[in-house]
C-alpha cells in the first residue's frame, strides 16, 4: 500500500517518556515529509500544547496538521487555519462540574490558555506539566466558565475513573464522548467527536483514503483512529485491549516503535538501522 498520512499520538508514543523526541524518530519522519507524506500530530491535548513539537518536525513547511483536543480542533500548520472546531456549553460545562462533585472526582477545563479547575490537585498539576499552561484555581468554577470549552476533564485514581466511565458512558451516549486518555484522565467532547471521526473529516477534505492512512496509538482516546485507519497500529506500551483491535503491534515509545513503523510501511527499510 502507497500511504499517504500517518496519524499520531502524542505522549507515550511519539513522545519518549521525557517528552522528546529521538532523533532516529525525528528522522524517519522527516524522511516521510521529504517523500510527500502527511504528518499529523492527533492528540487530547489543547493545541498550545501541541505546536512546539509541530514545530520541531516543521509541520507548517510541509502543509501538515495537528488534532487537538481529542479531535476536537483541526488546525492547518501553514496557515494556522481552524478547519474544524467542537465546542461544549457553558451549561454542559457546568452539569459536568455537578457531576463531578456528585462523584467525589477533581474537574477542570480550558479557558483561553489556562487550566481552569475548582480546586487544584495531584492530576491537574500534571496536565499542567504535559501542557506547559498555566493552572488557574477559582473556587467559582461556574463564573470562570462562561463561554464554550473545547472539553472538559475529570481526573483521579485510575481505578475510580474506571468505574465512573463506565457509569457515565451510558448515561452520556448521544449528548457527549466519553473516553479515558491517560489512566487517570476522563475527557468530555461533544458527542460523535473523537480522533476517528476527526480523521474521517480531514481525509476528505485532502483527498486521502482511509486505506492510504496510518494511525499509531496507546491509549483509549486513540482506539477510534486505530480502527479507522487502514494500517491501525498499537504501541508496544499499549494495553492489551488495545493492541487486540490493532492491525499491528510496534515497539514501545522508548524503543523508536514509531520510527520503526514508518521505516517499514512509509520508507521501505525491510531491515532498519537499529
Amino acid at each position: 500500500m502507497n500511504y499517504k498520512m500517518i496519524v499520531l499520538d502524542l505522549d507515550d508514543t511519539l513522545l519518549r517518556d521525557d517528552h522528546t523526541i529521538s532523533p532516529r524518530t525525528k528522522k524517519a519522519l522527516m524522511d516521510a515529509q521529504e517523500a510527500g507524506i502527511k504528518v499529523v500530530l492527533a492528540s487530547g491535548r489543547p493545541t498550545f500544547a501541541m505546536t512546539h513539537i509541530a514545530k520541531e518536525l516543521e509541520l507548517e513547511k510541509y502543509g501538515s496538521f495537528i488534532l487537538s483536543f481529542n479531535g476536537a480542533k483541526i488546525t492547518n500548520c501553514a496557515t494556522e487555519e481552524v478547519l474544524f472546531s467542537s465546542t461544549l456549553s457553558p451549561e454542559t460545562v457546568h452539569e459536568l462540574y455537578e457531576v463531578s462533585k456528585r462523584e467525589g472526582v477533581w474537574i477542570h477545563t480550558y479557558v483561553g490558555d489556562d487550566i481552569v479547575t475548582p480546586v487544584n490537585n495531584k492530576y491537574t498539576d500534571i496536565e499542567g506539566e504535559i501542557t506547559g499552561m498555566p493552572i488557574i484555581e477559582a473556587a467559582n468554577f461556574v463564573a470562570a466558565v462562561q463561554e464554550p470549552v473545547v472539553k472538559v476533564l475529570m481526573v483521579d485514581d485510575p481505578e475510580k475513573l474506571v468505574a465512573l466511565e463506565s457509569k457515565l458512558q451510558p448515561l452520556m451516549e448521544g449528548k457527549l464522548n466519553v473516553v479515558r486518555s491517560k489512566p487517570f484522565f476522563l475527557e468530555f467532547t461533544e458527542a460523535g467527536v473523537d480522533k476517528g471521526t476527526s480523521l474521517h473529516h480531514l481525509i476528505q477534505q485532502l483527498g486521502i483514503k482511509r486505506e492510504e492512512v496510518i494511525a499509531i496509538g496507546d491509549s483509549y482516546n486513540d482506539l477510534a483512529m486505530i480502527e479507522f485507519a487502514g494500517l491501525g497500529v498499537a504501541m508496544g506500551n499499549a494495553p492489551d485491549d488495545i493492541k487486540a483491535v490493532a492491525d499491528h503491534v510496534t515497539d514501545t515509545n522508548m524503543e523508536d516503535g514509531v520510527a520503526k513503523v514508518v521505516e517499514t510501511y512509509m520508507l521501505d527499510r525491510a531491515a532498519p538501522i537499529v
